[in-house]
């Protein structure tokens, strides 16, 4: 479950967006937008139903705040905000201001103790006067209007966010969706939320989840929240710019070899290649030189009879006549064993102990299907194929392994090879 959870945090949160968004339909229809009624017409919320969907609205914002801060943990600690993906970092940074500004307005429109020491804090951290009795009908439409333009704003910026990333992960499986959601509705009717007293108190209860702001201002001071605060948006916006690695070089197209299938186009994990003119085209500054487009190309097939196999498409410093070349010389043999190298930023690979002669290609689906049948016509016995133990380092090289290796997917192994799969291991014979 943890892995799960883990390599889906962003389909995830397209997920607790969506249940917020459900349950919020819900409570503003029984909402009262005035200031002098809207904590009495949540508090007339019937506990069976409209209080299970506050409480799931409150535990589903709560939640999508912890899976966005794992989310950003994970990708700088994987080192992705580099280079071709600078992009889907640098986008992602405003999400996280427009999160919290969306969860921290929400608090308002209960109009509770809890609500007007967040609405007072606030204006203080922006060193504004105090509004008191000043709050009208009017400005409480405001904070209505905040909490539903923001949250659009949100939406908007997440569509922005994966808009180089080919095939993203935005639903979640059912077999994670369920326990999530499960989880949500469990706390909700164990530990169903409650409003404050209306009138002030000495003390309110914080959701250190998107309240934590508050008391660290209190803690320090309005202009060192705002510095600092200021101090790592830029950092993270910076980031991709700090100590750039160099990169590698990116695919390139051999016109005389590509018919304008496609096939490159669909499978690039980054939305880096398109077609111009019924030939591919590739940019290279989104360009993760991951090779997946080279083993979906129709042209990349070691059985051309040809003394330099050049592909439509393909990796100057790791071609697929380099792969032909290192094939060929590994035969005849027991095994034939393929394995990533694991040149992405942030990631390694082990390669197997048990066979230090492993053929490395930079992505398991940068192996065309083709070279497993080359190879066992020209004498391998058997042929093995090891990938990403886990999540992929190129985000959907094992899914297009599996889908070519299962004939789901073009291009196609042939039926004349019988494959098995234990985890991220396949197994390859003659039938």
């Amino acid at each position: 479950m943890f892995s799960a959870l883990k390599n889906h945090l962003g389909a995830l949160g397209y997920l607790l967006f969506w249940t917020l968004a459900a349950s919020g339909i819900y409570l503003y229809i029984r909402f009262d937008t005035s200031v002098g009624g809207a904590y009495a017409s949540i508090g007339e919320l019937e506990w069976w139903f409209g209080g299970v969907l506050r409480s799931m609205h409150r535990y589903a914002a709560d939640a999508f705040v912890a899976v966005t801060v794992a989310h950003v943990v994970k990708e700088l600690w994987h080192g992705r905000f580099r280079g071709f993906r600078a992009f889907s970092w640098i986008s992602g940074v405003p999400l996280v201001w427009l999160l919290y500004a969306s969860g921290i307005v929400g608090y308002w429109l209960v109009w509770d103790a809890r609500a007007q020491f967040s609405f007072l804090a606030t204006l203080e951290s922006l060193q504004l006067a105090p509004l008191g009795a000043q709050v009208s009908d009017r400005l409480f439409s405001f904070f209505v209007f905040l909490h539903i333009g923001l949250p659009l704003a949100l939406l908007a910026g997440m569509w922005i966010h994966v808009q180089r990333l080919g095939r993203p992960r935005a639903v979640v499986p059912r077999s994670l969706a369920a326990p999530v959601l499960g989880a949500l509705l469990v706390l909700a009717l164990a530990w169903p939320v409650a409003s404050e007293p209306a009138e002030a108190v000495t003390g309110v209860a914080i959701d250190w989840f998107l309240l934590f702001a508050h008391p660290l201002m209190y803690a320090t001071s309005p202009a060192l929240l705002w510095t600092a605060l200021a101090g790592i948006t830029l950092f993270l916006v910076a980031l991709p710019y700090i100590g750039a690695r160099e990169r590698l070089s990116p695919a390139i197209v051999a016109p005389a070899n590509c018919n304008g299938c496609g096939r490159c186009v669909a499978d690039c994990p980054y939305e880096a290649v398109t077609l111009k003119d019924n030939k591919a085209l590739v940019f290279a500054e989104r360009c993760a030189a991951c090779g997946i487009c080279a083993g979906a190309c129709p042209s990349s097939t070691p059985f051309r009879s040809v003394q330099e196999l050049v592909s439509g498409i393909d990796l100057p410093d790791f071609t697929v006549h380099d792969l032909r070349k290192r094939l060929q010389a590994a035969l005849p043999s027991e095994e034939v064993v393929f394995t990533c190298e694991g040149t992405d930023p942030g990631r390694t690979r082990d390669r197997p102990e048990t066979d230090p002669k492993a053929i490395g290609v930079r992505c398991l689906a940068q192996l065309p299907p083709s070279f497993i049948e080359y190879a066992l016509r020209n004498g391998a016995k058997r042929v093995r194929a090891v990938g990403c133990e886990g999540e992929c380092a190129y985000r959907l090289g094992m899914d297009l392994a599996k889908e070519r290796f299962s004939r789901a997917r073009m291009p196609r192994l042939r039926p004349s090879v019988r494959y098995s799969r234990s985890g991220h291991e396949y197994s390859f014979a003659l039938r």
